[in-house]
């Protein structure tokens, strides 16, 4: 993985924590939004864990240039409370998630796992809030508006779930049903919405009207 940090004794930090663990690896360390995406150009790492206040480019736009290459790294944004605003926009951009600065180790490097597996995380202490906040100031896309006609009642019901926040377990005990088929239809619902991961799909569930800015589920 790569970490981009403009702050070189987080950025020194971070890599310590991650290149510790036997199955992950920092194969670079960047200070600025342009060297991550050069970096991340190379192909040699799967996960960008990436600052968003940075000097010169920054990780927003870092990210939507990573994000936007075939076969890039996936990224994950590294934020403080103050950066909401910024976090939405780089979920927008194709960010896999955030997580926050202060996080323990540990969280942090499940985060770094989920990712690299090819899922989205959202830091859960903040998730609601950001979302809310911006669904209500974003304008939602036109091509939402009519979007969910692709997937079924069912599958509905399950991005909904997903869109507040919880696991494939927990929507199987809620809707009945086994952890098994909760994940076929969440990989049918991300591929008939051509959606990379958890992530986008809560996003559109609230840029297309699913759920409101308040939290209320609309079917």
């Amino acid at each position: 993985m790569i970490v981009v940090d403009d702050q070189a004794v987080v950025r020194a930090g971070f890599a310590a924590i991650v290149g510790a663990e036997p199955d992950l690896t920092v194969v670079a360390e960047a200070a600025d939004g342009a060297s991550a995406v050069s970096l991340a150009a190379d192909g040699s790492a799967d996960v960008v864990l990436m600052d968003i206040r940075m000097p010169g480019m920054d990780g927003l736009t870092a990210t939507r240039l990573i994000t936007a290459a075939a076969g890039g790294p996936r990224v994950l944004v590294l934020t403080t409370f103050d950066l909401d605003e910024y976090v939405y926009e780089a979920l927008r951009a194709g960010a896999s998630g955030f997580l926050l600065k202060d996080a323990r180790p540990e969280e942090m490097l499940s985060a770094i796992r989920v990712v690299a597996a090819g899922d989205g995380i959202l830091a859960p202490a903040v998730t609601r809030r950001l979302i809310d906040t911006f669904a209500r100031s974003a304008p939602p896309p036109p091509a939402a508006a009519g979007i969910l006609d692709r997937i079924t009642l069912r599958e509905r019901e399950v991005l909904l779930k997903i869109a507040s926040g919880l696991s494939n377990a927990e929507i199987g005990a809620e809707l009945g049903v086994t952890t098994g088929t909760v994940k076929s239809h969440v990989n049918a619902l991300l591929s008939k919405l051509g959606l990379r991961d958890r992530v986008q799909a809560t996003i559109l569930a609230y840029e297309s009207g699913l759920i409101s800015p308040r939290g209320a589920g609309r079917t």
